[in-house]
């Protein structure tokens, strides 16, 4: 079978691999649909300290059941269509014992410390697999970078009727947007790229505010009576927007980071202090979130052809990747069509 392969920074080529055998407690999908996400992007431009090359990438998954291990529970069927989660969990570390197995000390993911899916097939462990019959696999593929941002809105412990800002419209801020309005939260959503924008009033922003031509301060007081939102999540990873998230929250505010600051960040940390703020990391998701993005998807909550930039052929994955790196401002969402 062909697999996509990243065999050193931005040098990437397609090989044959054997078709792997499920175990007992294992099935074998044949991969649909896979997404392309900033993670495979930082491997493919070597900036991902995790990854040790050659690496098949690949974790946004859409297939479907191709054969069942003798040991499979019997509401897993030959076709289904299914999406998978991409960790693994050690069970002993501190976070495991706490059943945060998303933080995982030891955790690893598909394609990142271990090969990935953007192959023909891959076998994978049945309790790994979430099904939708309502669901295509182009849908299914989006169920995990959905699942980040579920999982951040549940970090925020969003509220119905709370102001709540993200600063960042890319597939994992809108994640979040979709998550928390669907909590009942009132969205302020932030970014400097107009098209972005339009996007995230689709799946659900109540107010949108284009960052580059307008004084983000003044707008985001306008909008909360002059208070600051109560939650900001950060979505964007850049030093000015983790600074921002702190100065702009409300007093006894709640902030989320999802993205890696790409540089140290420095804060006049009496706002922390003065404001009494709840400060928190969110990585990777739960199960219980993936059934949440499955949910909103089965809703109709993600406005999918907005978010999907563009879907290409497998043999178009290195092309698209070094397109991508070179305008990454121009994606939102990359899928790629395997079969």
């Amino acid at each position: 079978m062909k697999a996509f392969v990243i065999s050193e920074p931005k040098t990437t080529h397609t090989t044959d691999i054997p078709v792997p055998s499920p175990g007992p407690e294992e099935v074998l999908l044949q991969i649909r649909t896979m997404g392309l996400c900033g993670t495979d992007l930082n491997i493919y431009r070597g900036t991902n300290p995790l990854v040790s090359y050659p690496r098949i990438p690949g974790h946004e998954i859409g297939a479907t059941i191709r054969e069942i291990g003798e040991e499979v529970p019997g509401q897993f069927a030959t076709g289904m269509p299914v999406a998978v989660y991409p960790g693994t969990h050690c069970g002993e570390c501190s976070a495991c014992r706490q059943g945060r197995y998303n933080c995982c000390r030891n955790n690893q993911i598909f394609g990142v410390q271990r090969e990935g899916a953007f192959t023909e097939y891959v076998v994978v462990p049945y309790n790994k697999l979430y099904p939708s019959a309502s669901l295509s696999p182009r849908e299914l593929a989006l169920v995990e970078p959905l699942a980040v941002g579920v999982h951040a809105a549940g970090r925020a412990e969003v509220q119905g009727d709370e102001d709540l800002v993200v600063f960042g419209c890319g597939m994992i801020g809108l994640s979040v947007i979709a998550a928390a309005t669907a909590e009942g939260a009132r969205v302020i959503a932030v970014d400097i790229d107009r098209q972005k924008l339009a996007v995230a009033e689709k799946a659900g922003a109540a107010e949108c505010v284009d960052a580059s031509g307008t004084d983000l301060h003044d707008a985001l007081r306008s909008l909360t009576r002059d208070e600051g939102p109560l939650v900001a999540v950060e979505a964007v990873g850049r030093p000015e927007t983790f600074r921002q998230a702190v100065e702009e929250v409300a007093f006894a505010g709640r902030v989320v980071y999802i993205g890696y600051a790409s540089r140290p960040v420095e804060y006049d940390t009496s706002l922390f202090v003065k404001k009494e703020l709840d400060i928190r990391g969110s990585r990777n998701s739960m199960p219980v979130d993936f059934e949440q993005a499955i949910r909103l998807l089965e809703q109709g909550r993600i406005p999918v052809d907005a978010i999907v930039t563009k879907t290409v052929p497998f043999d178009r994955i290195g092309a698209v990747l070094a397109d991508w790196d070179a305008r990454p401002q121009q994606v939102t969402k990359i899928q790629v069509q395997v079969s």
